[in-house]
């Protein structure tokens, strides 16, 4: 999940400044101005424009610098012994092959963990949506910009090919899953569940993985597991391809999760209204290209809201993970929200009713259940 900051640009003077570079080991550092060194001919590069251009939820960052003849690239920092890039480069190529408008990697260093990459700017489409983010681009409906949002998956699901990227199994539902318990409810909450809550929310899981890998007949796809606005680029004219971010993290699964992960936002919320509207439009536009959606909506609606309860969960986990180990604490003010979402689709279903209970006394909060199914 990236945090991209302003590039320069005409406008740069209304934007806040730019961050330096620093950096807590020394040794890294050398290295990184020896790298650049090598690169700044071929390149057209000017080292002393560098600068921090977006902070990730992982341990790579990612920096901005100018060319000499104009416009900017971005480097990635990577310390191979915490990230390994071999994924992007890999997905990268998948997503150019697809079709779709993801940063050219120019030179990389799998060694030292630099690597040089096109630059698709600075306008989230988060950003464009939400003037308190930052300049909005005049005139650009959000509906708009979810569609082409929506262009760029069916295109990156209809590349699916089994065994190329890892599987998205039970094996990896369950430890996502576990960060929940293990960090949002043992260490944020400080609460020690005893045997009757493990076994609610160890059946609640069975139940959850059983779903998820079940639905629509278990189709499968290109998953990218982050797909949200913060993570896609609006890169040029209104008309032009939305850039893609974040997908080092790419996995073959269900085919509901990058639309729930679109649609239930980390750090927004959209009226129901507006979810199930986009939701039917991506639904849509996916049967006509062929892809394993289903002929019912609403049997696809409930497939993805049971696979939008998982990645909440795990989200939860990952947020109270990333204030209490990684220093991050401005996740966990948006983990909230995630109660909300957890709240809204086990309230939804009989099946859940135990894991909802267990969430309120999680909270300390009272049910209000208003089940559908």
């Amino acid at each position: 999940m990236t945090h991209p900051a302003p590039a320069r640009d005409p406008q740069e003077a209304q934007r806040p400044p730019a961050q330096s570079v620093t950096w807590a080991d020394s040794a890294r550092q050398q290295a990184f101005e020896a790298w650049l060194q090598t690169q700044c001919a071929a390149h057209a590069l000017q080292p002393a424009s560098l600068r921090l251009a977006s902070a990730d939820a992982s341990f790579r960052r990612y920096l901005r610098i100018d060319r000499s003849d104009g416009g900017s690239l971005i480097i990635m920092d990577a310390p191979p012994d915490k990230e390994d890039c071999r994924p992007f480069v890999q997905v990268a190529a998948l997503m150019q092959q697809a079709g779709l408008h993801v940063p050219e990697v120019l030179a990389w260093d799998d060694a030292l963990g630099f690597m040089l990459l096109a630059d698709l700017g600075a306008r989230t489409m988060m950003q464009v949506m939400d003037p308190a983010q930052t300049l909005p681009l005049r005139g650009q409906p959000s509906h708009d910009l979810f569609m082409a949002a929506i262009d760029a998956l069916v295109r990156w699901q209809q590349a699916s090919q089994p065994g190329v990227l890892p599987p998205y199994d039970d094996a990896l539902l369950s430890r996502e899953l576990d960060l929940f318990p293990q960090w949002y409810v043992a260490r944020h909450r400080q609460m020690t569940l005893t045997a009757a809550q493990q076994q609610t929310l160890s059946d609640a899981f069975a139940l959850i993985r059983q779903h998820n890998l079940q639905a629509l007949d278990g189709a499968r796809v290109y998953v990218h597991r982050d797909f949200m606005p913060r993570n896609l680029m609006v890169t040029g004219l209104t008309q032009a391809p939305l850039g893609v971010l974040d997908f080092q993290d790419a996995v073959y699964g269900p085919i509901t999760y990058d639309i729930a992960s679109l649609m239930r936002d980390a750090f927004k919320s959209w009226d129901e209204e507006f979810v199930i509207d986009i939701t039917a439009r991506y639904w849509q536009q996916a049967r006509q290209a062929g892809l394993p959606v289903g002929s019912d909506f609403g049997q696809f609606y409930e497939a993805v809201e049971w696979m939008g309860l998982q990645r909440h969960l795990k989200i939860l986990g990952i947020f109270a993970r990333l204030t209490l180990r990684d220093g991050k604490p401005q996740y966990l003010a948006d983990t909230p929200r995630f109660i909300g979402y957890v709240r809204q689709s086990a309230s939804r279903y009989r099946r859940l009713a135990p894991l909802l209970r267990l969430l309120e006394e999680i909270e300390g909060g009272a049910v209000q259940a208003g089940y559908t199914f």
